[in-house]
């Protein structure tokens, strides 16, 4: 678990290394392949380092962590959780999908959380009425996990789920950049009943910044009417392919 604990910071290191001008002019293969270290140190070799990392990472250490016989067990709810990026997570349909009961689901997720595979990203509120309170996102610590999961390592310009990467390599680099940091900003999602959205929420000394996350620059973006109403003074910012490195470098 230590190995892997070693990494949250490795994506700040590698900035500091190669400068956040290579860094930018390697943000698809970031995307698609991630931030572990011995896949940025060895380039070319992506594959068979993900199929080694998950026969004696996932497979091994963590089941050995909770004495889980059958690896399908860890792995059923993993994947269904690589496709659900970015939407609000049920561990009761998230159990449905896998064959489990709600308890073993809700214990997996904590155990993926305490070895740093996933983490999750509650719904903001201020007990307005209309503000979902008790909602859960959950995100993968590095892309090129989740995408080894699923066995899709296609490039950028092929993928059907940009929108999944782009948020979860944003939100989960965030993540890092502000442990590194030593920020505290407490972070969340924010949502209506009537499904109005923003991908992403800081809450600091009592200021809000919104975010809302496109890969394309040329996307037209507008603040939630309900968001601009409930919070007046707060932030809001569009983050895409163009200017992503001061939020997440």
């Amino acid at each position: 678990m230590a190995k892997l604990h070693c990494f949250v910071r490795f994506s700040l290191k590698a900035a500091t290394f190669y400068g956040v001008m290579a860094e930018t002019n390697l943000l698809e293969h970031r995307l698609i392949y991630g931030y572990y270290p011995e896949i940025v140190s060895n380039p070319g070799e992506e594959l068979p380092l993900f199929q080694e990392l998950s026969d004696s990472y996932l497979y091994k250490d963590i089941l050995a962590l909770d004495k889980i016989k059958k690896p399908d067990q860890i792995t059923r709810p993993l994947r269904a959780l690589a496709f659900q990026i970015g939407s609000q997570v049920s561990f009761t349909e998230l159990g449905q999908l896998c064959s489990l009961d709600n308890k073993t689901v809700e214990k997996y997720i904590g155990i993926l959380e305490q070895t740093f595979v996933i983490f999750r990203l509650g719904s903001y509120s201020r007990n307005l009425r209309n503000e979902l309170k008790a909602s859960r996102k959950i995100y993968f610590t590095d892309n090129g996990i989740r995408n080894a999961l699923i066995a899709d390592f296609r490039p950028v310009n092929l993928r059907d789920d940009m929108g999944k990467l782009w948020e979860n390599f944003l939100v989960s680099e965030r993540f890092k950049r502000n442990e590194y940091a030593a920020n505290y900003a407490k972070p969340w999602f924010w949502r209506t009943q009537a499904q109005q959205e923003i991908d992403y929420i800081e809450e600091k000394d009592g200021v809000l910044s919104a975010y809302e996350f496109k890969w394309n620059p040329n996307t037209k973006v507008k603040q939630p009417k309900a968001f601009q109403v409930a919070y007046p003074g707060s932030s809001f910012t569009v983050i895409h392919r163009d200017n992503f490195s001061d939020f997440i470098l």
